[in-house]
């Protein structure tokens, strides 16, 4: 395969940066098709919370990853990277440009890094006391134990997200070094690919603004009710795929830990948080070339026209 047949493009950025028409409109432009790289969309009957894109919005342009695993499932890093990279080949041999298109970093990294998972072994009686003492003390008391021994991880994985926590911990306790310290490692990996990565980013004040709005749409969309027909399928909070931002501040409201008010506040601030995270992940990325919206007076046709001339390059 030559170097031009090998190419990967990696549309990134924080959430609610417009990366989906972006990479929509870039594919119509230079024959791509599309894998979702993002840990929410690959749930089926969450749609709203994930902002999952529409068939109307993906404007004809093939996706794939996404409506792939019921949310009661325990979908992974391991099976995304597997699935993803085998419709990267199928997009390739078929001529056209594979565009990996999320905000999900590890998820994006697992497929540009070919990282391997094979596990160090998974210790099934620490994980259950993980898990025990979380329910007893809370997310905020285990995720304090991973801060002591790893505060960078710590600071990428929210408190919320139990399994990756665990997971941390479990492998800190397995092998004495910090996986944030293994995940740098595995970051700076050769890619087995022709790899050109972007990064859609815009001023801070108004990427506040675009997730403002985003969280304001998805309720007049419906988000309570997605999140109440969820529960009548019987899905509950400890379930991974309930732990996305939307759903577990909706469920806070539905159980009367909040108003709604309060609830849409820390749904913001908490979307603002992750925003902040995602990008100190892409700031790794050696590769990535960073797009300032502002630069394109937020005109996403220029943009593209920018990205296809590099491409061409």
């Amino acid at each position: 395969m030559t170097e031009h047949e090998n190419r990967l493009v990696v549309i990134s950025g924080p959430t609610a940066s417009g990366k989906s028409e972006i990479a929509v409109e870039l594919a119509r432009k230079i024959g791509g098709e599309i894998i979702s790289a993002d840990s929410m969309q690959v749930y089926r009957h969450m749609d709203i919370g994930s902002a999952k894109i529409t068939l109307e919005e993906m404007m004809g342009v093939p996706h794939y990853m996404i409506d792939v695993a019921e949310p009661t499932e325990n979908f992974d890093v391991a099976r995304f990277a597997e699935e993803a990279k085998a419709h990267v080949r199928d997009i390739q041999m078929r001529g056209k440009v594979p565009i990996l298109c999320g905000g999900t970093g590890f998820y994006i990294q697992a497929v540009t890094r070919d990282i391997d998972f094979t596990e160090t072994g998974c210790d099934e009686a620490y994980r259950s006391e993980l898990a025990n003492y979380a329910a007893t003390h809370g997310n905020e008391a285990l995720h304090a134990q991973l801060r002591k021994v790893d505060p960078e991880s710590a600071d990428a994985i929210h408190a919320n997200n139990i399994k990756r926590v665990i997971r941390a911990l479990e492998y800190y306790r397995q092998t004495g070094e910090k996986i944030s310290e293994h995940n740098i490692r595995e970051s700076e990996r050769p890619s087995p690919y022709d790899l050109h990565f972007y990064v859609i980013h815009c001023d801070r004040q108004t990427l506040y603004d675009r997730i403002d709005r985003r969280v304001d749409f998805m309720m007049d969309m419906g988000l309570i009710d997605e999140v109440m027909y969820l529960k009548a399928m019987g899905l509950t909070r400890d379930m991974v795929s309930m732990q996305g931002l939307g759903y577990k501040e909706m469920l806070d409201y539905l159980d009367g830990m909040y108003d709604l008010e309060e609830a849409v506040r820390i749904l913001k601030r908490d979307s603002r948080h992750y925003a902040k995270r995602q990008l100190t992940w892409f700031k790794r990325e050696k590769e990535a070339v960073w797009i300032r919206r502002e630069d394109f007076n937020n005109d996403t046709f220029k943009i593209v026209d920018f990205l296809a001339n590099d491409l061409r390059k």
